[in-house]
């Protein structure tokens, strides 16, 4: 057995995936070395491991990689084949911006690192059971690493807990619990393995280090045998190919996180959101209080029905609560937990927030996710769950993201029961409408009223849809029903005519909507605080949510509370100006399907403009709550009616071509190219219909 082979099999933790490539175990292996002693090293090959195993995957299912295609690229492009799940993205994903963080920033956290580590060897389990034609593979726990000669609280108490969980795991394999003096040696084994077998790793890393060259012709190994896979897997049968992309799903759906692995994954969504988080060191427990001029998410705060997995403080004001679950839990009915901790909490005097308390409730948001990415198929097990417990109307819904900490105390700021009522009594007589586009408002209004989150209005072309969208917009926003309004547009030139038609149109004190609010236009990516009205098109928030780069912050789902979608109904992938957006799609149906995700990013109302609703706008938006047709528009004189249509019949063509016995009729020879003189035997009479066609057959047979 060679230096290599034995340090392959040395691996405490990635040992099975020998068979399929030295160089995968490899880098798991390194990365377990040097998880404590040089954690950002072990981050950038936890990454390069990452990197590996989805060429891996793409390879086995004959799914081609460019040569100088990112990490990032091939992660997007598994996905949306269909090979691994959003789950399995994200663990992909948190392993590349985990290494890239460390080689750019040179940083690297222990804990990090462990964690990593962790989610590297869940893929790794996922890859072996999906293509490694042993679908009852058992992995066995994780084994931590030996502690670390100085390793902060947080850490012990994170290999604490692996330590468990691997005794439990072999008490269970054995069948009976044990006593305590058994549990306590069978303790005192695991952990003797376990240095035992990192000890082999490491002695075995020092044996079989490699030159540059050495690395050079295995990396050109390793890219020739992935050629091989790739070639083999594309001329496997279709029906062989979606056995293996099937058993991948499935295997997808299997993974498996506990609570502590999904609390950390949801810190590092509340820290991309802005919330300072960490699931171990900001405790109760530990002394953590909260500070004027922070946003902190405080992990086992206690309440009168328990300690709540976090509560979110913007300053001193508990702003929400957060019910975390382990990622295969339902997510939507754990909200009712949420609401018990909301009723337990029990507020200081220079904790009160405007507005509170809202009947039993204490604190206003209500939260709980089990960390896996929102799926609208499996809703109710996936995103994160929100409710607002201001209004007892208010019902739970799923968010693709966490609102910012900016978003939840302004969303606290609007108060929406006077905004409704203001609406209400607000005349309209101020804003240049017609009868019927100050009825589609009013309708639009009441339906938002009575919490409506989804609706649809038909109006004819040429009723003035956005002379209508343009006084709803100025309405819904001066009465602070809305903080800032997205209007959504499917090409440039459209986007273009909106700006305009906000800069002619006048509304109070003949003053234009950008008279009174700031609006950003298409070229402006992002808005500001001040914000009240966004102009972009459906391709640029594609780009922007779903295709970020990576020096983009995030969009968060609170930039936006009401979205107005100009042409709601149109295939926006069969447009002539989609090539400006450099976007491509297989189908219609996957561009629906990217489209709604852009609606599903935003906790915001939609409303949906339209001429023609199609199927799939009805499938979103719902049913039209207003309808005003061509036909109705015309009986009312504010179109005109189509004029029926004006034929034009020569006299030829009516009757026809007709030559009397014994006429001359001159005859084109083709042959010769001249006109011939032909005395006719009998009359000939010939329809214009059929010498045109025969004209055409003609005129075809030339070369």
């Amino acid at each position: 057995m060679s230096d290599l082979t034995h340090k392959a099999f040395a691996s405490p933790n990635f040992a099975f995936l020998m068979q399929y490539d030295e160089v995968l175990v490899r880098h798991a292996a390194l990365a377990e070395r040097y998880v404590f002693d040089d954690p950002n090293s072990a981050l950038i090959k936890l990454r390069q491991f990452g990197e590996l195993l989805a060429q891996h995957a793409a390879a086995y299912t004959g799914i081609a990689v460019e040569e100088h295609e990112s990490q990032r690229d091939l992660i997007d492009k598994l996905w949306e084949r269909q090979i691994i799940s959003s789950q399995v993205s994200q663990l992909f994903h948190s392993l590349r911006k985990a290494g890239n963080e460390a080689a750019h920033q040179h940083t690297g956290d222990r804990r990090e690192a462990l964690h990593q580590l962790q989610m590297a060897r869940k893929l790794a389990v996922w890859f072996h059971k999906s293509f490694g034609g042993d679908a009852h593979f058992k992995a066995g726990p994780f084994v931590p690493p030996p502690d670390p000669h100085e390793a902060e609280r947080e850490l012990r108490t994170e290999l604490e807990r692996l330590r468990e969980a691997l005794v439990a795991a072999q008490e269970q394999m054995a069948g009976s619990q044990q006593l305590v003096e058994e549990h306590a040696r069978q303790r005192q084994a695991a952990e003797a393995a376990a240095k035992r077998a990192y000890g082999d790793l490491t002695a075995a890393l020092e044996l079989a280090a490699e030159t540059e060259q050495q690395l050079e012709q295995e990396r050109q190994r390793f890219q020739r045998h992935l050629a091989e896979l790739q070639t083999q897997a594309a001329a496997a049968p279709i029906e062989q190919r979606a056995a293996v992309v099937e058993l991948a799903q499935h295997e997808a759906e299997e993974l498996d996180l506990d609570e502590a692995q999904t609390r950390w994954i949801i810190d590092q969504q509340l820290r991309g959101a802005g919330w300072e988080a960490d699931t171990l060191a900001l405790t109760y427990a530990a002394g953590i209080r909260p500070i004027k001029g922070r946003n902190l998410a405080i992990a086992e705060w206690p309440t009168a029905n328990g300690p709540a997995d976090y509560v979110l403080f913007v300053g001193l004001a508990p702003v929400a609560v957060v019910e975390a679950k382990r990622r295969r839990q339902d997510v939507a009915g754990s909200i009712e937990q949420a609401k018990r901790y909301s009723r337990g909490y029990t507020v200081t005097a220079d904790q009160q927030s405007p507005g509170g308390p809202w009947g039993e409730y204490t604190v206003p948001f209500l939260f709980a996710t089990n960390g896996r990415p929102f799926l609208r198929q499996i809703a109710e097990k996936s995103g994160i769950w929100f409710l607002d417990a201001r209004q007892g109307t208010n019902h739970p819904r799923a968010l693709e993201a966490w609102y910012t900490p900016e978003g939840l105390s302004q969303l606290l700021q609007q108060d929406i029961a006077t905004a409704n009522a203001r609406l209400a009594a607000e005349p309209t007589d101020y804003l240049p409408l017609r009868d019927y586009q100050e009825q589609a408002i009013r309708t639009i209004e009441r339906h938002i009223a009575v919490g409506r989150r989804e609706l649809l209005v038909a109006m004819a072309t040429g009723t003035g849809k956005t002379i209508t969208c343009i006084g709803l917009a100025y309405r819904l926003i001066k009465a602070r029903r809305f903080r800032r309004i997205l209007f959504l547009v499917d090409r440039t030139t459209l986007g273009e005519q909106a700006a305009d038609k906000l800069k002619d149109v006048r509304l109070e004190n003949l003053q234009t909507f950008p008279d009174i609010y700031d609006v950003k236009e298409l070229g402006d990516l992002r808005p500001e605080a001040d914000t009240r009205l966004h102009i972009a098109t459906v391709q640029g928030m594609i780009k922007r949510i779903l295709y970020p780069s990576e020096e983009a912050q995030p969009v968060p789902v609170d930039w936006y509370d009401c979205v107005i979608i100009d042409e709601c109904h149109r295939g926006y992938n069969l447009d002539q100006e989609m090539s400006d957006a450099a976007l491509q799609f297989r189908n219609e149906a996957d561009y629906i399907s990217t489209y709604r995700r852009v609606l599903d990013h935003f906790d915001a109302v939609r409303i949906g403009l339209t001429a023609t609703p199609a199927l799939h706008t009805t499938e979103i938006f719902g049913a039209p709550v207003f309808e005003y047709s061509y036909r109705q528009a015309v009986i009312d004189g504010w179109l005109v009616d189509h004029e029926p249509p004006y034929r034009l019949v020569t006299k030829l063509a009516e009757e026809g071509m007709t030559w009397q016995r014994g006429a001359d009729m001159k005859v084109y020879d083709t042959h010769s190219g001249q006109l011939q003189l032909f005395n006719t035997p009998d009359e000939v009479s010939v329809e214009i219909a059929d010498f045109n066609r025969r004209l055409k057959l003609r005129s075809l047979e030339k070369p």
